[in-house]
């Protein structure tokens, strides 16, 4: 691991990496706790904060503890993410559900009130939908989770347009009315909304890496475009393999990122090169959802798929 602040020889003019926080660097990877990385940043130096905290699932990034206390470390982490968050700022906390044998805590539900207590303010709670994860047996198996959107203050950085998607009828017009003839919706495309269908990293994505848990680039550049201009500090205090910090990069924007898992790092550190490259490997956004083609589909009668049979009356 290296300890000192690195310039790479990338085309993106004053690139550095570095190992602690520095205004100079254009990313920062810190191989620790990330309350020693919110103290190394001063207050209000943040504009975006963007994370996907561990559930308390005992995941092998993760050490497991009583509900109380995970929910103490969270209101740590919140309150220093507050202290760092710019005045016009955002913070963006993903997260799902905590599983205790066949029993479902929303974690959302939880994190909200330590947020609302610390004076942030809540303008989306927006579901990320997507269709692979595990089956369940005993319940529906879970294919959401949420990312909870806080505003520092009531001014805020929303840059709309950078995030527009296709218009559903694009060519619509007014028919009737001093507006007639012209177009009805958006020329820039029309607002995503906050229910966002985009594929989870699963084995088969071409973003996906060693870690179990890891973002797709689409997930977190949405927020990155929306909630920050170019050369703002975006800041993720479980930064896992650097999906946050390559957004950030491919957009222009500086990034800091911490995590105690040094191999998770290491992968970060190649994936931050190839983003300023211009060579890192993500689904493209444009992309539709896969959907299985039906003509490939086997019909099977409900019996052989162990089904009970009806019986003829």
């Amino acid at each position: 691991m290296k300890h000192s602040s690195q310039r790479l020889p990338f085309p993106m003019p004053g690139f550095t990496m570095a190992p602690r926080y520095s205004r100079d660097a254009l990313v920062t990877v810190f191989h620790g706790d990330r309350l020693e990385l919110f103290r190394e940043i001063p207050s209000k130096e943040a504009r975006l904060i963007v994370t996907s905290p561990p559930y308390n699932m005992g995941k092998k990034y993760e050490r497991k503890s009583s509900l109380d206390d995970y929910l103490e470390g969270q209101r740590q982490t919140l309150t220093e993410a507050t202290r760092i968050l710019a005045d016009d700022g955002s913070l963006c906390w993903q997260v799902g559900n905590h599983v205790e044998g066949t029993e479902v805590t929303p974690l959302d539900v939880l994190i909200f009130p330590i947020c609302k207590g610390l004076g942030l303010r809540l303008r989306n709670r927006i579901v990320w939908h997507f269709e692979h994860g595990l089956h369940c047996s005993r319940r529906f198996s879970g294919r959401y989770e949420t990312i909870l959107w806080f505003s520092k203050g009531d001014q805020y950085i929303f840059n709309l347009d950078a995030v527009r998607i296709p218009q559903k009828y694009p060519g619509k017009k007014y028919f009737k009315g001093p507006k007639m003839g012209q177009y009805s919706c958006n020329p820039l495309g029309k607002n995503p909304g906050d229910l966002w269908i985009i594929p989870n990293v699963k084995h088969n994505h071409i973003e996906k890496t060693a870690h179990p848990c890891q973002f797709p680039v689409e997930l977190i550049e949405r927020l990155v475009l929306a909630l920050t201009n170019p050369g703002d500090l975006v800041v993720d205090p479980y930064g896992g393999v650097g999906t946050t910090a390559c957004a950030a990069v491919i957009n222009k924007r500086r990034a800091a990122i911490s995590d105690t898992v040094g191999d998770y790092l290491e992968i970060a550190r190649e994936r931050v090169e190839l983003a300023a490259l211009g060579r890192l490997q993500v689904r493209p956004k444009d992309r539709p959802v896969y959907k299985p083609d039906p003509r490939t589909a086997v019909a099977r009668r409900p019996s052989e798929l162990g089904a009970p049979r009806l019986l003829e009356m």
